[in-house]
């Protein structure tokens, strides 16, 4: 055991870890980015409604956020310690620097991309997450013909129009051939924030730096764990430049765009 603590609190073993936990949350991007895609289906909402009520309640999704929650805190601070100790470790700097000879300007920049993610992610987390759990996030109700599969929408309001609340994230029941679903009304959140052009302009923004730190982090962690390899090399950096740094970038940059262009 004594090996293994000397082996993880080393710099080479810090390293290790920020890449597992890089690795990681790619993983979780491709998920997050799957799921919200339900932002897109026209049914008021009820996909993405029900798409957040099953990632805050599933046994096994609660259990795997909190190792999600410790991986971006890890990634993101231990990510710029290590930052910080390389220029410590050559305080006077070269008096001429031709970066591009050894190294591309995303791996100089990983310091100031992580920086932004880390911004960003507080009001991410703040405006939905936090919002969700802790915050004031009005019901709707939806009624699902179960015959024809219409779906209709409408808050979820008492006789004189007051929001009603229930004591749960969601409650389903049948009354003839329709479906009613009540649940928290996270999508209009989203509509409504995603009307603030500088919230807008902060993810757009932000998806840049996502885009360039995974560019040159998505290969990096394989190299850093050893897994690279001439055979397979090609196939990472083309999963590095097209899925990550590009597919997924576009497709979170796409959502809050389509709210305040379209919605």
């Amino acid at each position: 055991m004594n090996w293994f603590t000397k082996m993880f609190s080393s710099s080479i073993g810090q390293k290790l870890i920020v890449a597992l936990t890089g690795l990681f949350l790619c993983t979780f991007l491709v998920v997050h980015a799957i799921g919200n895609l339900a932002l897109f289906k026209s049914d008021n909402g009820m996909s993405f409604n029900l798409y957040t009520v099953f990632m805050t309640t599933n046994p096994l999704i609660k259990t795997v956020s909190y190792l999600l929650y410790a991986s971006i805190i890890f990634h993101a601070f231990k990510g710029l310690h290590l930052v910080y100790k390389n220029r410590q470790a050559r305080p006077v700097q070269y008096g001429m620097v031709n970066g591009k000879a050894n190294s591309h300007w995303t791996s100089r920049s990983m310091g100031v991309l992580g920086t932004i993610m880390l911004v960003f992610i507080v009001v991410h987390m703040s405006n939905f997450w936090y919002e969700y759990k802790f915050g004031y996030i009005p019901y709707v109700q939806y009624t699902e013909n179960m015959t024809t599969g219409e779906v209709s929408g409408m808050p979820y309001v008492d006789e004189m129009g007051n929001a009603k609340q229930i004591n749960k994230k969601m409650e389903e029941y049948v009354i003839g051939d329709n479906k009613i679903t009540i649940v928290k009304d996270l999508y209009e959140e989203v509509s409504e924030e995603f009307k603030n052009p500088l919230l807008v302009g902060l993810y757009v923004f932000a998806m840049f730096a996502v885009a360039f730190h995974l560019f040159h982090g998505f290969k990096s962690g394989f190299q850093t764990l050893g897994l690279n390899h001439p055979r397979y090399n090609q196939a990472i950096q083309f999963i590095g430049t097209w899925v990550f740094a590009i597919i997924l970038p576009a497709l979170f940059a796409a959502m809050p765009l389509y709210f305040f262009l379209v919605k």
